[in-house]
């Protein structure tokens, strides 16, 4: 996950119910998905600038540096883009992370891949996120491209709702390739609105016409000049975010904190585990159990952001934990911290609920799947047997809903739906196309 030094730390603490900001806004975790070229990073890079998360003259350096390597259009999208890579291929390939606040939240932006190959990693970001903008590329082919077979749209979309996600914001992006056309964008939200709907997002989702490139929309109403103004007279981008719920947690259940990333401290042998705090709370001088492995560390140190160090962090919370006594190369992306009287189940065999979307095949039993879960591994399983509507069946048909026992190839970290919602969810994928996803139900 990249960690970002060019952008702004604000700093947090967090009442009962929810991660509360020392000026009294709740954090949000937003994970911005969408279809390769739809500009993600484009769009969300802009936003960042035009909010003052980043400094005029490192704005300055990227348009020079865009500029001589012929990629000009590329520079807002290397606020996020870091890596040599990303920005010579022009695609997003990690989870970059990064802060920034609105009148009523401050949002932790988590900025997914689009293409295909990384879908592993859109899962990891989505895992973490509370709320989502999904970013549609409004030109002529291109938006066609990426919502109809074959492209992303669609398997993001049914990928954030499967990880429980229900609060979607649609960024109508690139509009003025389109001459700010009123008949693109009711095409668009006619489209995609009906299959929203469809996977249960409902009818209450804000479709915003915007350019991440030219930044019309993004930050303040267009003035007069821009053909939007003729027909638009909704929110902007960040009027939008801000009109989202308030997302209410618990921290009374024990710790429950996913790891996302390791790696080492500047100075010495100690090394930072990156993850979200789930469920509870983690506090400097607890000591936890690294679950699959077992083995036990005391929390030295904890920081929020890049360089605010803090005694605790609660419920909703990315932060960085410095771990004593565990070996570095005992604890991977995928493991949970708990709390050494109250650890998590580690099973290779469980139950769930599932809903089918439209593989090009049944589910059957003995079919060997990839299975994501709530943290950015992946593991593949097999259908032990299936039960359809309370009766054995051989196969569960596109569209349809389930019981079915899953093994996978090592034991895997769980709570049941009953205890968590959020570390209970299942994505089943095949041949690099998401079949379903549902709910643990049951662990064997």
């Amino acid at each position: 996950m990249s960690r970002h030094r060019n952008v702004k730390t604000i700093h947090i603490e967090e009442d009962e119910n929810a991660t509360i900001g020392e000026d009294g806004k709740p954090i949000l975790n937003l994970v911005v998905v969408g279809h390769v070229d739809a500009g993600k990073s484009t769009l969300m890079g802009h936003l960042l600038y035009i909010l003052g998360n980043v400094e005029q003259k490192t704005m300055h350096k990227y348009k020079q540096e865009s500029q001589r390597l012929g990629k000009s259009s590329f520079a807002y999208a290397w606020v996020l883009d870091e890596s040599s890579e990303e920005r010579e291929r022009g695609i997003t390939m990690d989870i970059a992370q990064t802060r920034f606040e609105t009148e009523h939240f401050s949002f932790i932006l988590l900025d997914a891949p689009g293409h295909r190959d990384f879908i592993p990693n859109m899962i990891m970001g989505a895992s973490q996120a509370e709320v989502a903008l999904l970013v549609v590329n409004a030109t002529r082919g291109e938006f066609e491209s990426g919502f109809d077979l074959g492209g992303q749209t669609r398997e993001h979309t049914l990928l954030i709702r499967s990880l429980g996600i229900t609060q979607l914001l649609i960024a109508v992006n690139k509009m003025d390739t389109v001459e700010w056309s009123q008949e693109r964008f009711n095409e668009i939200k006619d489209r995609v609105g009906k299959f929203l709907k469809q996977v249960g997002f409902g009818t209450k989702c804000l479709f915003v016409p915007c350019s991440g490139l030219t930044g019309e929309n993004l930050n303040a109403t267009p003035d007069s000049s821009c053909p939007l103004t003729r027909w638009y007279n909704g929110p902007t981008l960040i009027q939008a975010l801000d009109s989202m719920e308030r997302i209410s947690r618990s921290a009374k259940n024990p710790l429950r904190f996913t790891v996302s990333n390791v790696f080492k401290a500047q100075r010495g042998s100690n090394f930072y585990v990156d993850g979200k705090v789930v469920i509870g709370t983690v506090s400097v001088g607890n000591k936890l159990i690294v679950i699959p492995s077992g083995q036990t560390g005391v929390v030295k140190s904890i920081l929020i952001g890049d360089d605010e160090e803090r005694t605790q962090a609660k419920t909703g919370e990315q932060c960085s934990i410095l771990l004593s006594g565990v070996n570095m190369n005992s604890i991977i992306a995928g493991d949970i911290l708990c709390p050494v009287n109250s650890p998590i189940a580690a099973v290779s065999r469980f139950q769930a609920k599932i809903v089918t979307f439209n593989p090009n095949m049944p589910l059957v039993k003995g079919m060997e799947v990839c299975a994501h879960f709530f943290y950015p591994i992946r593991q593949h399983c097999y259908y032990t047997f299936v039960f359809l509507k309370g009766r054995r069946s051989r196969c569960l048909a596109k569209n349809s809903s389930g019981v079915v026992e899953i093994t996978t190839e090592k034991p895997m970290c769980f709570e049941t739906s009953q205890m968590s919602k959020e570390l209970s969810r299942v994505t089943l994928r095949f041949k690099g196309c998401t079949i379903a996803a549902g709910i643990v139900t049951e662990l064997k």
